[in-house]
C-alpha cells in the first residue's frame, strides 16, 4: 500500500502515442528509481489528437485515445502490483468546445438557455449586439463571416441517424435549433418539388404539427427527430432539398436563406479575431476552444466529478492535482466540496493527497483551502534558483541589460505595459463584460448614477494595471482582512494616476470590489450584480496577470533567463542563505506536504538548462565580453530592412542565453537542434508581442529571425562564432551540472514532496512546450539504472556529460528519502552553521524527527573551485566546516564536519544521523 502522502512523484505526459499501456510498462522502472506515486497528465476524454489532455470534452469517461477503461485497468493493476499510488491532473475550470465532440456544448448550441447544460457554462447571453435574441459568439471562422458564407464553407447537413440538422464549418458542428426544423422542411420539400409525393406530404404534415413559438420544444424534439428519420424516402428528399441552403457567390437567394437561418440560432458565427473584443463566454485565458465551467453550480460539480469519485471509491486514485484553481469563481467552496466528495468515497481514515496549480507572486502567501496539502511547487523551484545564483553577478548583469535594452533593469514597467497591451487586444471582451456590469451597478441608485460608463472603465483599467498578484479570494460572505488591504492598496495606486475629477468614483469601485456596497445602511444596490461583479473580477485578474507576466513580460525582459520562470521574479536580486533557511522553516511549519518541482510541462525551459544559465551570474564579465564579440561576428547575418532589425538587440541577447542553456553535451550540432531553436524563437517572439505576435504576425521579422539562427548555427558561415560559443558552452555546462546536482539534492530533501518531470533523471536541456513534451527514451534510462546498482562515483563524475551521474544521484537521494520517510515528511528543518572562508558557498541543514535525522550539505556558486568551469571542482579547495553539534553519524567525529569530507563523492551530501536528544515535532495543521 503506497503512503497516503507521497515520498516522491513522477509526472508522465500521456498522449495517443504514450497511453495507459506504455505508462504501465514504465511502472517497474519508477519503482526501482524510488518513486511512490505516478502523477499523470489528464486522463479524462479530451479532444482527439490532444497532446496535453487539458481540452477535456467529457469528464464522465476515461480517454479512449489513451486506452479507455481497459487500458486504465491494466495500469491500475501494475500500480497495485508495484505498490505505487496514482495522482491525476484534473481540469475543473474548463472544457474543450467547438468541433463536434463535447455533448454539453453541442446541446447548449442547439437549445440555448433552455439546455440543462447552459448553467454549466459562464455565458453572458444578452451581450451580442444588434441581435434580437440572446446567443453565444462562436469565433471559429478563418475569414469574415460574409466571405465564409459566400465561399460555401458553411454547409447545412442532415444526420440520417439522428434525424437532426446541423450547420458545419469544416470540422465544427453547429446544431440547428429544432424550432427551425419545420421551416427547413417546408423549404426543402419546395426545393425538391416533392409536395405531392407520399414522403413529401408526411414531411409537411410533421412540420405542420409543431407550429407555434419554440416548437418542437425540448420535450417534443426527440419524438420529432425519431419520426423524421423513420419517414421512408425522407433522406433522399432532404439531400436534394438542401440545395436551397447551398450558399455561393453566384447563389444569392440560397446564401440569404442560409444566412437568415443561422441568424435565428442560439449562436452567432464570427471571425476568430472577434474573440478579443466580442466573445461572451468565459475562456481559459484567451483560448477560444476552452470554455470556462461553472463548477460552483452543484449539478455541474457533481456531473464533472462523478468519475473521480468512482475512482477514489474503487481505490484506484490516491491523489489529485487541480489545474488552474484561480479560474474558479470560489476556490474555497470548490475545495470544500471536493473534500466532502472524497470522504464520501473513501471515508475519513486517511488523507487524500491534493495539490493545486497556484502561481504565487514574490512574497505572496498561499491561502489555506480545505483538504489541500499545498501547491505544485513553482514557488519552491524559484526559491532554489534564487539561492544558487550569484547576487553580485546579478548586479553586473543589470548593467549589461541596461546597455542592451536602453531601459532600467526593473520588471514593473514591462508588466504594466504588457497588461495594457493585453487589455487592448487579447482580453478586451472579458474586460468589457466587467465594465458593463459595473456601469449597471452604478446606474442602479441615484447616488452613483452620474459615474459615466467611460469613467468607470478607465478607473477599473487603472485598478487592473496596478493589481500586483493573480487574484483575491472573496466569497459571497465578503472580503478577508488580507484581501481588503490588497484591494485598498491597489485602489490607492490607481487613484494616484487618475487625473480627472475623482468625485468618489474610486470609493465606489473599492466598495464594489469588496462588496461593501451591500452592507446594511448603505444605498441599496443589486445584490446579485455586486456579487457577480466582485467574483468575476477575481476570475479576470488571474488570466490578466498570466498573459501579461508569464506570456509577455517574461519574453521581453531577458536580463538572466534562469529567473524568467513561472511564479518567479526576473528582476530578483537573489536569495541569501539565511533568507533561504527562513523560507524553509516557514514551509516546514505551514506547507510541509506540498510539491517541490524543478521542471513541469509548463516551465519555460528544462531544469538543467535553467541551472546552466543561472551560472552566467558567476562569470558576468566574461559573459558580457563574449556577447559583445558575438554581436560583431554575427552582425552580417542580421536581417536589415529600413528600420527593421531581425532579431532585435534584446532578442539576440536572449538567443545567446538560450543557445548556451540548450547546447548539446555530446555529439555534433545537427539539423534537429537548429529547428528546435528556430521553433522556440518563433514562439518567444510572438509571445513577447514586440516586433510580432500571434494576433498579428510580422512575416519579414519572423523570417529574419529564422534566417539569422540558421546562419549563425551553420559552421560554413559562422565557424569562429560557433567555436567561441562551444568553448563557453562546455564550461557553462559543467557549472550548470554542478548547479543541477545541488538543485536536485535540495528538491529531494527540503520540506515538501519532490516531483520529477518525465525524463529529467538524465540532463534536461529542453525548451518551452512543445519542446519539453518530446518522447522520452525510458528503455535507455531503465538499462542505465540497472547497471548502476553500486555506483562508482569517481567514474560517473569523469563521464558526467552522459547523464548517468544525475540518474544515479536521483536514485541515491530517493533511496535515502524512502529510508527516512518520516524525517523528510514530518521532520523539523534546522539550519546548520557553516564556518570558514567559503562558508557562503555552502548550504547546510538538518531534517529531524525525534532522534532520527538527516544532514544535508550542498555547494553553490562553483566557479572559483572549477577554474570557471574548466575542471571538476577540487574538493580540497573548499575551506569550510559545518557545525553538527548534537548529531552523530557513522564515519563522523567531533562537532565540525569539514566540507572536503562531506563532498568526498560529490559536491552534495545527505547523511543519515542520530540526534543527541529528541525534540517535539513542529505542530502541523491537519489538512486531511
Amino acid at each position: 500500500m503506497p503512503p497516503a502522502i507521497p515520498v516522491a512523484t513522477y509526472r508522465l505526459q500521456l498522449t495517443a502515442d504514450f497511453g495507459f499501456d506504455k505508462a504501465t510498462a514504465v511502472v517497474p522502472y519508477l519503482k526501482a528509481l524510488g518513486i511512490t506515486h505516478l502523477y499523470a497528465s489528464p486522463v479524462m476524454k479530451a479532444r482527439k489528437g490532444s497532446t496535453h489532455g487539458y481540452d477535456t470534452v467529457d469528464h464522465s469517461q476515461l480517454s479512449p485515445e489513451l486506452g479507455g477503461e481497459a487500458g486504465f485497468a491494466r495500469l491500475s493493476e501494475a500500480l497495485v502490483k508495484h505498490d505505487l499510488g496514482l495522482i491525476i491532473d484534473f481540469v475543473p475550470n474548463h472544457v474543450g468546445v467547438h468541433f463536434a465532440d463535447n455533448p454539453w456544448w453541442l446541446d447548449v448550441l442547439e437549445w440555448g438557455q433552455a439546455s440543462p447544460h447552459a448553467v454549466a457554462f459562464d455565458i453572458d447571453w444578452d451581450l451580442l449586439p444588434h441581435r434580437a435574441r440572446g446567443g453565444v459568439l462562436l469565433p471559429i471562422l478563418g475569414s469574415s463571416y460574409g466571405e465564409a458564407l459566400e465561399r460555401g464553407e458553411i454547409e447545412l447537413r442532415y444526420d440520417v441517424d439522428e434525424g437532426s440538422f446541423s450547420a458545419w464549418y469544416f470540422e465544427h458542428r453547429l446544431p440547428i435549433a429544432p424550432e427551425r426544423y419545420g421551416e427547413i422542411l417546408r423549404v426543402i420539400v419546395k426545393e425538391a418539388d416533392t409536395a405531392e409525393t407520399e414522403a413529401g406530404r408526411r414531411l409537411l404534415a410533421l412540420a405542420a404539427r409543431y407550429m407555434g413559438l419554440r416548437r418542437p420544444n425540448r420535450k417534443e424534439a426527440p419524438a420529432f427527430k425519431t419520426e423524421l428519420k423513420e419517414i421512408a424516402g425522407a433522406a433522399d428528399i432532404i439531400s436534394r432539398g438542401l440545395a436551397a441552403y447551398r450558399a455561393a457567390r453566384d447563389r444569392h437567394a440560397q446564401t440569404l436563406a442560409l444566412h437568415h437561418l443561422l441568424e435565428r440560432q442560439n449562436y452567432k458565427l464570427g471571425h476568430w479575431r472577434l474573440a478579443s473584443s466580442d466573445i461572451n463566454y468565459r475562456r481559459f485565458f484567451d483560448v477560444n476552444g476552452l470554455a470556462g465551467l461553472r463548477v460552483e453550480d452543484p449539478g455541474t460539480f457533481a456531473a464533472t466529478h462523478r468519475l473521480v469519485k468512482q475512482l477514489v471509491a474503487d481505490g484506484r486514485l490516491q491523489g489529485i492535482r487541480l489545474d488552474h484553481i484561480d479560474g474558479l469563481r470560489d476556490p474555497a467552496q470548490y475545495c470544500q466540496r471536493l473534500r466532502r466528495l472524497v470522504r464520501d468515497a473513501q471515508g475519513k481514515t486517511k488523507p487524500f493527497y491534493t495539490v493545486i496549480e497556484k502561481i504565487l507572486c514574490e512574497h505572496e502567501r498561499l491561502p489555506h483551502f480545505a483538504g489541500v496539502q499545498g501547491t505544485t511547487g513553482y514557488e519552491w523551484m524559484n526559491v532554489i534558483t534564487q539561492v544558487l545564483v550569484e547576487p553580485k553577478g546579478l548586479e553586473a548583469l543589470d548593467e549589461t541589460w541596461r546597455q542592451i535594452s536602453n531601459r532600467p533593469p526593473r520588471l514593473a514597467p514591462y508588466v504594466k505595459e504588457a497588461k495594457r497591451r493585453v487589455l487592448e487586444t487579447l482580453l478586451t471582451s472579458e474586460f468589457t463584460v466587467l465594465t458593463r456590469l459595473l456601469a449597471r451597478i452604478a446606474n442602479g441608485h441615484y447616488s452613483t448614477r452620474d459615474f459615466s460608463a467611460d469613467s468607470l472603465r478607465q478607473a477599473l483599467e487603472l485598478y487592473v494595471l496596478h493589481f500586483p498578484v493573480y487574484r483575491t479570494y472573496l466569497t459571497t460572505a465578503g472580503a478577508t482582512a488580507h484581501d481588503r488591504k490588497l484591494i485598498e492598496d491597489t485602489i490607492a495606486r490607481a487613484r494616484a494616476e487618475w487625473f480627472a475629477a475623482d468625485e468618489g468614483i474610486f470609493d465606489f469601485l473599492r466598495d464594489a470590489l469588496t462588496m461593501d456596497l451591500l452592507k446594511p445602511g448603505r444605498p441599496p444596490h443589486s445584490t446579485p450584480r455586486v456579487r457577480r461583479f466582485a467574483l468575476k473580477v477575481q476570475q479576470f485578474t488571474g488570466p490578466m496577470m498570466a498573459k501579461s507576466l508569464e506570456d509577455t513580460a517574461f519574453y521581453q525582459f531577458h536580463r538572466l533567463l534562469a529567473l524568467n520562470e513561472v511564479g518567479g521574479d526576473p528582476a530578483s536580486t537573489g536569495l541569501t542563505v539565511s533568507a533561504f533557511h527562513e523560507a524553509m522553516r516557514a514551509r516546514a511549519r505551514e506547507w510541509p506536504q506540498g510539491m517541490t518541482a524543478t521542471a513541469t510541462h509548463d516551465t519555460k525551459r528544462g531544469e538543467d538548462a535553467r541551472a546552466r544559465i543561472a551560472a552566467l551570474s558567476e562569470i558576468p564579465g566574461e559573459w558580457t565580453s563574449a556577447v559583445s564579440r558575438w554581436k560583431v561576428l554575427n552582425a552580417p547575418h542580421l536581417a536589415l530592412h529600413g528600420h527593421l532589425r531581425a532579431p532585435s538587440a534584446t532578442f539576440e541577447y536572449m538567443l545567446y542565453q538560450t543557445l548556451l542553456g540548450a547546447w548539446p553535451l555530446q555529439g555534433s550540432l545537427d539539423a534537429n537542434f537548429v529547428e528546435r531553436i528556430q521553433a522556440y524563437a518563433l514562439k518567444a517572439a510572438r509571445e513577447g508581442k514586440e516586433e510580432t505576435s500571434w494576433l498579428n504576425p510580422h512575416e519579414a521579422y519572423e523570417s529574419g529571425v529564422r534566417s539569422f539562427i540558421g546562419k549563425i548555427l551553420d559552421p560554413a558561415l559562422s565557424g569562429e562564432f560557433l567555436e567561441a560559443l562551444q568553448s563557453l558552452a562546455r564550461r557553462l555546462a559543467l557549472l550548470g551540472a554542478l548547479n543541477s546536482l545541488s538543485q536536485l539534492t535540495l528538491k529531494a530533501t527540503l520540506p515538501g514532496v519532490p516531483d520529477f518531470y518525465q525524463g529529467t533523471e538524465f540532463w534536461d536541456l529542453s525548451l518551452v512546450d512543445p519542446d519539453n513534451r518530446r518522447p522520452v527514451d525510458f528503455a535507455a534510462r531503465d538499462t542505465a539504472l540497472t547497471l548502476l546498482k553500486t555506483p562508482d562515483w569517481t567514474a560517473l563524475t569523469r563521464a558526467w556529460p552522459d547523464g548517468r551521474l544525475k540518474l544515479a544521484w536521483t536514485r541515491q537521494l530517493l533511496r535515502r528519502r524512502n529510508e527516512l520517510a518520516d524525517v523528510f515528511a514530518q521532520g523539523d528543518y534546522q539550519k546548520l552553521e557553516v564556518r570558514g572562508t567559503h562558508a557562503e558557498h555552502v548550504i547546510a541543514f538538518a531534517r529531524r524527527r525525534g532522534r532520527t535525522a538527516a544532514i544535508v550539505i550542498v555547494g553553490r556558486q562553483f566557479a572559483p573551485f572549477t577554474q570557471a568551469g574548466r575542471q571538476w571542482p577540487a574538493i580540497e579547495g573548499f575551506d569550510a566546516t559545518v557545525d553538527i553539534t548534537g548529531y552523530a553519524a557513522a564515519g563522523l567525529a567531533g562537532k565540525a564536519l569539514p566540507i572536503a569530507q562531506a563532498f568526498h563523492d560529490l559536491p552534495a551530501a545527505v547523511i543519515a544521523a542520530r540526534a543527541a536528544s529528541p525534540i517535539r515535532p513542529a505542530l502541523q495543521r491537519a489538512r486531511a
